[in-house]
């Protein structure tokens, strides 16, 4: 057995990248150049231990990007120059190489007077995974597993190119507002035939190394797939796999310790989810999935059963809401269900327009939560609230909205095709008009209860 030699820890950094702690030189604030080569300067973005993301637009292409300039000023500390030039250079190496829609582009990388860039997309928005591993915060265990899922098939993509992250995390994998998966920061990524990408002593995040990683063993693409099982571990618990109170404890653990299961975590996981990531944790490489399609693939049939599963339990949640509303006391179960089938249910924020007045619809709405101001001609004329409804035009056919209806907070409606409505049987469509059309009139005999179309 290799020793536990030291480490070359990394910690978390300028916007969502990290760097090793053999180079946390303090930067001094400066003023905001006008121009990194050719890209001209918006404003800053992020600062960390390795330099400066700033946010620039590349009028050539129509898009935004994030410039990273690394920071070679150590204080003469030669090692850390070095270590910090090898990682610009390292992620230098791989412009334009990896192209896949789950890891972050590298677009252009250059030297200016003194300091090196890296030009990369520039993701509005976008939060890291580090955000949901918190136990108050954790995604749904579909969600989880459809996002490692993704990041597993951008790694197999990496390491068929000869690219082995070294310091996946949650903190290195990025979350987009589409719900879109981006692997970030290749700052010390070992590159297939070249020198470049050699940094000495143990380099990565100690919590997610794998065990040969921790033991200075030679690293093959199983490495980067432990880190992303240790990731997911902590996506589904809201705990790493190994904690402890020093650094020398936590790698002794990583090599010879077996991880909580999960079930006496979070005993809501299925066993065989469950079982894919402890696979992904085997100590050694050759138990754990071959390649990252083999991780995805494992995924996909746990995916395919969770989906079943929550697809029945939000239907049934749903379904019970529905029952308590006044809209639908008079429904039976079954035309309940058929008003389900027919609908789509959405949320909103506060503020943000559900209808708009002098836009043409057919759709019903039914405020399933919240609350709702009603407005015409840019004036509120009261508010509706859960179980009542809105959408009237929609029986004419080419009507327009005659106001807008906007969210006052968090609000979930039901929003009812009148189309897909026509599908339902006799009895539900004749239940449905005659509840629409008697809330219209209370509303209409109501002068504190506005007609909302």
């Amino acid at each position: 057995m290799h020793q536990i030699g030291p480490v070359l820890c990394r910690v978390p950094v300028f916007m969502n990248t990290s760097t090793p702690t053999a180079i946390r030189p303090q930067i001094a604030r400066a003023a905001l150049p006008e121009k990194i080569g050719k890209y001209v300067i918006i404003n800053e973005v992020g600062r960390g231990s390795t330099g400066i993301v700033y946010l620039s637009h590349d009028p050539y292409y129509g898009r935004d990007v994030a410039i990273k300039v690394y920071n070679l000023e150590t204080s003469g500390d030669e090692n850390r120059k070095r270590i910090a030039r090898k990682m610009f250079l390292s992620e230098a190496h791989m412009v334009g190489m990896l192209q896949h829609p789950n890891i972050l582009p590298i677009y252009d990388a250059g030297e200016e007077n003194g300091h090196c860039y890296i030009v990369t997309e520039h993701v509005h928005g976008a939060r890291t995974l580090a955000a949901y591993c918190r136990p108050d915060n954790l995604l749904r265990v579909d969600d989880v597993v459809e996002l490692i899922y993704k990041a597993a098939r951008a790694l197999h993509y990496a390491h068929s190119r000869g690219v082995i992250h070294r310091d996946i995390k949650p903190s290195n994998i990025m979350l987009t507002l589409e719900s879109e998966v981006r692997i970030i920061d290749f700052g010390i990524a070992l590159i297939a035939d070249s020198d470049i990408s050699r940094i000495e002593g143990i380099a990565g995040s100690p919590s997610y190394m794998s065990p040969e990683q921790v033991q200075s063993i030679d690293l093959t693409n199983c490495s980067d797939l432990y880190s992303l099982g240790a990731v997911m571990y902590e996506l589904l618990t809201g705990t790493r796999p190994f904690r402890a109170g020093n650094l020398q404890k936590l790698l002794h653990q990583i090599v010879f310790a077996t991880q909580p299961p999960i079930h006496t975590l979070r005993p809501d996981i299925p066993e065989e989810l469950e079982n894919v990531t402890a696979m992904a944790l085997q100590k050694e490489p050759a138990k754990r999935y071959r390649t990252g399609l083999d991780f995805a693939a494992a995924l996909t049939r746990v995916h395919q059963k969770l989906r079943t599963q929550y697809n029945r339990i939000d239907k049934q949640e749903q379904f019970s809401l529905l029952r308590k509303l006044k809209f639908f006391h008079e429904f039976s179960h079954e035309e309940i269900w058929e008003v389900l089938r027919a609908s789509s249910w959405q949320d909103y924020s506060d503020g943000e327009e559900i209808v708009k007045e002098g836009e043409m619809d057919d759709r019903f709405y039914i405020i399933v939560q919240g609350l709702v101001t009603v407005a015409r001609n840019g004036n509120a004329i009261g508010r509706l609230s859960a179980g009542e409804c809105f959408g009237e035009t929609s029986y004419v056919r080419g009507a327009k909205r005659t106001s807008t209806i906007s969210a006052t907070g968090a609000v979930t409606a039901m929003k009812v095709s009148s189309t897909l409505l026509e599908q339902v049987s006799a009895q539900c469509q004749l239940r449905f008009n005659q509840v629409f059309l008697r809330n219209l009139i209370t509303r209409l005999q109501n002068s504190e209860r506005p007609v909302a179309s």
